[in-house]
């Protein structure tokens, strides 16, 4: 089993006081106390893996860092990919036996709402830069998540595929446990699947409560499915967005719902948080599903 962090933004945010543009983390790097805020962040959860005897897979702050939101916050796409570059150095700096690091891709859109949406030849072309420019670092896969409809996941595997880099594809559920596309949470799992010839290590579900996707939890796709990044809440996407204050939830409660999936995915090996989860969440889900 393998841990993960929390949720990076929220914590920053809600627990640390600073602030993010567009729930933009990367901005960070370009200061030496930003720096120091995210070297801060990481440390708490590789002592949790340190202490649990686990690896911890460490996501760069770059779920934002790709052309569209780039552009809103000022970025080329040179700066951009000098950005993502950073993002991989600093967690090379914190790295020890128990890290891999893992380049963070997130959606072109919110990661809420599925927007404006791409073929899989576009979205393959847009994600690309972002892609191939962790190929070409010491990262030791690429991670996207919170997306939001299938295209926009082949799009990702084949731009992974090409680039030649292990890739994770995550997508987020409403409470009906479907993506906000509609589509269910199996159903886009086998297209992406069948329409990249199994380009992805494995899936995840993201920035969704277990309570929202626990019934949907059924059929041989789940030997895909392998890792969850859960949020504390189990408030909505839309309640979520129009909350003023952090719904921090229940650590042990959420832990308890992690050892209920461990008992109905059998091939769980990734656990870890979303928003509203910090480094409590995390050590509680550890207690919960590590032998």
């Amino acid at each position: 089993m393998k841990i993960t962090d929390g949720g990076m933004e929220t914590t920053l945010i809600f627990h640390e006081g600073l602030d993010l543009p567009d729930f933009a983390s990367f901005v960070l790097l370009e200061n030496e106390a930003g720096r120091e805020a995210l070297r801060a962040y990481y440390r708490r959860y590789i002592e949790i893996a340190r202490f649990r005897g686990v690896e911890i897979i460490l996501d760069t702050p770059t779920w934002r860092a790709n052309r569209d939101w780039g552009e809103r916050l000022g970025y080329s796409p040179e700066a951009l990919a000098d950005v993502n570059r950073r993002a991989v150095e600093l967690l090379e700096e914190l790295r020890s036996r128990e890290v891999v690091v893992s380049g963070c891709v997130g959606p072109r859109g919110d990661g809420y709402e599925v927007g404006a949406a791409m073929s899989a030849e576009e979205a393959e072309s847009y994600h690309a830069p972002q892609v191939e420019t962790f190929a070409g670092t010491s990262a030791d896969l690429v991670s996207a998540l919170t997306l939001t409809y299938a295209d926009e996941a082949i799009g990702i595997a084949r731009a992974a595929r090409a680039a030649e880099v292990s890739v994770v594809i995550s997508f987020t559920v409403e409470t009906d446990g479907k993506l906000p596309s509609g589509q269910s949470l199996g159903e886009a799992i086998e297209q992406v699947d069948a329409e990249t010839d199994t380009a992805a290590a494995y899936f995840m579900v993201n920035c969704a409560h277990p309570t929202h996707f626990s019934e949907a939890l059924d059929g041989d796709w789940l030997e895909r499915l392998r890792g969850v990044r859960a949020n504390a809440s189990k408030k909505s996407h839309a309640e979520l967005d129009e909350a003023e204050e952090l719904d921090q939830g229940d650590p042990v409660e959420l832990a308890e719902r992690y050892r209920e999936l461990r008992e109905r995915l059998p091939r769980l090996s990734v656990v870890g948080g979303c928003c509203g989860t910090d480094h409590r969440h995390i050590d509680a889900i550890c207690v919960a599903v590590i032998p």
